[in-house]
């Protein structure tokens, strides 16, 4: 038996047969044996009055966006396979993030400090070999969601929102003035918040495997000498099993969360998630100063997350809008999940509430609700420094030694550079400082990376950075528009507010909402 066995069956429920499950549909999607779903099809014939204004298939984090349009006194409906509930582990987030719940109100702001389980300061970043940096407010506080959920499920029930529980998607037809949902509910718009591997995603892209995965494995346990503290993003090893390993840390109500994580292709030699749990059972030790025998693990945490190029996506279909992980819509360094839903929470309540007051429905107009965004694009770069090809050669330290480069950099620089970065939001200026500064104090590592990453990646890099630029300058000059907007019919202010949007977060602009 296994040390990963081992553990994992001393836990409720069957938390083996999980793991077992999750690398049986890894291992299909990377030998692209999956088949695709054709549960969305197309009808002429029109379909009459609709029960609801919104659908949502996919209640976990459906249910935000869902008490966000309901609340705004749209007719809401939420499809959850399940009962709708959250999960015991927290969802770990930054302080500021969490005030559009009272700005939508969808939480009082005693709610949300009761939504709020635990607060910690500060956090590390380190690499193997390079310094370790320490900040303070970041991915520092851990929600507990099942409150936050059965809250949001009240308030979503009292605004008039109608609440679909045991009841799994099963097909769409998309007809001219609606779309037909299990052959029972007619609704004007769906949208699809059921993740990464949403049959709809799945149909909307036909087959096509991921450009990159990020597989994480972890536990929260009991035990451990100290827990006062948090890791962002640590190394301690050098280049494993062609992998470069990274570490996250968040002290939680009923213990301490460990988080294993690494970023590879979709090729099929690559290792199981198996495997991975049972070097993060190995490493483990080493990394927190404990020994396994003296923790007591409350529960096992594992899960991959496909990235790909063509996000976020654009569905072929009218009335039909992916959110969330469905979209695609978080960059290839995160995870996506509950962060990057509620980043995105305001701009989509507002965005999807004018569409449909507009009767912008069709799949061109549903697509600028999901635009192109630089800021995201950009961080395909950084994904692939941080990885490496399954055949590819390069020195065993070279990703701890640039990351530490960076980081010191970025650390020089101030937190104005440092911090937005470390939530995900990459903005032009603080972007060209650290390559600039990077560059002139560490040239001989940013020469050695353009093998490693390739040149076409690279010069495709270059019209994304640029864009980037572009779309901070668009930004800073689209309150200048606001007058002559207004004077416009409201199908053309959907379309402009929508632009601004994405000059807004396709810039990193929005941080400026969260400081």
């Amino acid at each position: 038996m296994s040390l990963t066995e081992e553990i994992l069956s001393q836990l409720p429920g069957d938390v083996l047969g999980g793991l077992r499950q999750s690398d049986r549909i890894l291992t299909s999607l990377r030998e692209n044996t999956a088949p695709i779903p054709t549960l969305v099809t197309e009808s002429q014939q029109p379909l009459g009055v609709a029960d609801s204004d919104v659908l949502i298939c996919g209640g976990t984090l459906g249910i935000l966006i869902g008490s966000a349009l309901a609340t705004k006194g749209l007719r809401v409906a939420l499809m959850e396979r399940g009962i709708l509930r959250g999960r015991e582990q927290e969802w770990n987030i930054s302080r500021k993030e969490l005030d559009v719940f009272v700005e939508l109100n969808l939480l009082t702001e005693e709610e949300l400090e009761t939504a709020i389980a635990t607060q910690y300061n500060p956090a590390r970043v380190g690499f193997h070999g390079g310094t370790e940096i320490w900040v303070e407010d970041v991915l520092n506080i851990g929600v507990d969601p099942v409150y936050l959920l059965a809250t949001l499920k009240t308030r979503f029930l009292n605004a008039g929102g109608k609440l679909l529980e045991n009841t799994p998607f099963k097909e769409a037809v998309v007809h001219p003035d609606g779309v037909m949902v299990n052959n029972q509910f007619k609704t004007r718009l769906l949208i699809d918040a059921m993740g990464h591997f949403s049959p709809i995603t799945q149909q909307a892209r036909q087959g096509k495997k991921p450009d990159a995965l990020c597989l994480v494995v972890g536990t929260c346990a009991q035990g451990f000498p100290e827990n006062n503290s948090g890791d962002l993003l640590l190394s301690f090893t050098s280049l494993q099993n062609q992998c470069q390993y990274f570490w996250e840390a968040f002290p939680a109500r009923d213990g301490r969360t460990t988080y294993l994580f690494t970023y590879m292709d979709a090729h099929p030699q690559r290792f199981s998630l198996a495997t991975f749990f049972e070097e993060y059972l190995r490493l483990l030790p080493e990394y927190q100063g404990v020994q396994l025998s003296q923790l007591k693990f409350q529960r096992a945490l594992f899960g991959f997350f496909p990235s790909y190029r063509q996000s976020p996506l654009k569905t072929p279909w009218n009335r039909i809008l992916p959110v969330g992980d469905s979209s695609g819509n978080q960059s290839p360094l995160s995870f996506g999940g509950f962060g990057a839903m509620v980043r995105h929470l305001k701009r989509l309540t507002f965005g999807i509430d004018e569409a449909l007051q507009t009767e912008q429905l069709s799949a061109k107009a549903l697509s600028l609700l999901q635009p192109y965004q630089p800021s995201l694009t950009a961080t395909w770069l950084f994904q692939k420094a941080m990885s490496v090809g399954v055949n590819q050669k390069i020195p065993p330290d070279r990703i701890n030694q640039l990351l530490s480069a960076v980081f010191e950099e970025m650390q020089q620089l101030g937190t104005p550079v440092l911090k937005p970065f470390l939530q995900d939001i990459v903005q032009f200026w603080a972007l060209t400082q650290t390559l600039l500064k990077t560059n002139f104090s560490h040239p001989e590592l940013v020469i050695q990376i353009i093998p490693q990453v390739g040149l076409p990646s690279l010069l495709d890099w270059m019209v994304h950075y640029l864009n980037l630029g572009v779309y901070t300058a668009l930004f800073k000059f689209s309150p200048m528009l606001e007058t002559w907007m207004k004077n416009q019919p409201s199908e053309q202010q959907y379309y402009w507010h929508r632009l601004i949007d994405a000059w807004k977060y396709g810039s990193g602009g929005d941080y400026s909402d969260e400081t």
